[in-house]
C-alpha cells in the first residue's frame, strides 16, 4: 500500500512537470514522512501531528530552515495535489526566511580556478557556468544546438519556473568550446557522461572542488558561487541591474538586488576613517 502511494506521488510530480531534482527531494522527504507514520493512515493525520513531526526533526536532526520548508512542501503536495484537499496545510508553522548574503569569488580567484584546469572539458564546464551565470541544472541540460554562435548567445531552455532565456556567449568561451567539441565530440548534450547522456551534477561539484584546491582558493567553493560571482562582477562593471535580472532568469528584481549588498562598487568609494591617521 505504501509503495502504491509513493508511486502515485512520484507520478503526480512528473505530471505536474516538476524538475527531476525537485522530484527526488520531494519523494525522499515524503518517504521519510510516511515511514514515520507507518502505523497510521496518512489521510487521517492531523496538522498538529505534522507540526510535531517537523519539530522533532528540528530537535533531533537539526535540519536547516531550507530543508524544513522543503519537507513541509513535500507533505503539502500529498494532501493538496494527491488528495485534493483545501490549502489548509498552509497553516503548518514555517520558519522565518533567512537573509543570507550570497558568497562570491573575486575575479582573480575565478581566474586562478579556471587556469588550474588542465582538462579542457573540466575547464569548459567551469568557464561556461561562470561566464553565463548558469545554475548547475541548466549547465547539464544545455544541448549542442543551444549554443548560438551567430548571435553569440546561449539559449537556456526550460530553466527554473519552466522559463526560457538567453545568456552571454563570450568569444573566448566560444573558441574554447570549439576546441572541446573537436576533442570530445558530444552527441546531444554539450557535456555528456562517459556513457553518454547528461553529465553528472555531482561531477560538476567535484571538478570545481578539485580545481579550487589546486588553485589555492581557501574557500568552500560551490557551482552556485560561480553564478553569484558572475552577477556580482557584472554589477561592479556597471551593468544595469535589470539586464542582470534577465541574464539570471529571476522573476523579481528584488531577488537580483541582493547582489548590491556584496558588490564592492559603492564600498570602494568610501574612505575608511582609519586611513586618515596614517
Amino acid at each position: 500500500m505504501v509503495n502504491e502511494i509513493l508511486t502515485g506521488y512520484k507520478n503526480r510530480l512528473i505530471q505536474k512537470r516538476y524538475s527531476s531534482n525537485t522530484q527526488n527531494i520531494y519523494c525522499k522527504y515524503f518517504r521519510d514522512f510516511s515511514d514515520y507514520f507507518n502505523n497510521e493512515k496518512l489521510e487521517e493525520i492531523t496538522i498538529e501531528k505534522i507540526n510535531t513531526y517537523i519539530i522533532e526533526l528540528i530537535q533531533t536532526k537539526n535540519i536547516s530552515i531550507s530543508q524544513q520548508n522543503q519537507r513541509i512542501n513535500a507533505i503539502k503536495f500529498y494532501y493538496e495535489k494527491i488528495l485534493s484537499r483545501d490549502k489548509q496545510y498552509y497553516a503548518l508553522h514555517r520558519p522565518k526566511k533567512e537573509h543570507k548574503l550570497p558568497k562570491v569569488l573575486s575575479k582573480n580567484e575565478v581566474k586562478k580556478i579556471l587556469n588550474s584546469c588542465n582538462n579542457i572539458k573540466h575547464r569548459s564546464i567551469l568557464m561556461l557556468t561562470y561566464s553565463a551565470g548558469l545554475r548547475r541544472s541548466e549547465l547539464i541540460d544545455i544541448k549542442i544546438a543551444d549554443i548560438d554562435s551567430e548571435r553569440m548567445v546561449i539559449n537556456i531552455i526550460g530553466a527554473k519556473g519552466k522559463k526560457d532565456r538567453i545568456s552571454l556567449l563570450s568569444e573566448n568561451m566560444l573558441q574554447l568550446l570549439r576546441i572541446y567539441y573537436k576533442e570530445f565530440k558530444p552527441k546531444k548534450y554539450l557535456f555528456e557522461g562517459a556513457k553518454g547522456g547528461k553529465y553528472s551534477p555531482t561531477s560538476v561539484a567535484n571538478i570545481l572542488k578539485n580545481a579550487s584546491l589546486k588553485a589555492g582558493v581557501n574557500k568552500t567553493v560551490t557551482p552556485h558561487m560561480l553564478r553569484h560571482s558572475f552577477a556580482t562582477h557584472l554589477l561592479e562593471q556597471g551593468t544595469d541591474l535589470r539586464y542582470i535580472q534577465e541574464l539570471l532568469g529571476h522573476n523579481r528584481s528584488k531577488t537580483t538586488e541582493i547582489y548590491t549588498h556584496v558588490s564592492k562598487k559603492a564600498i570602494d568609494k568610501i574612505r575608511n576613517p582609519i586611513d586618515y591617521f596614517f
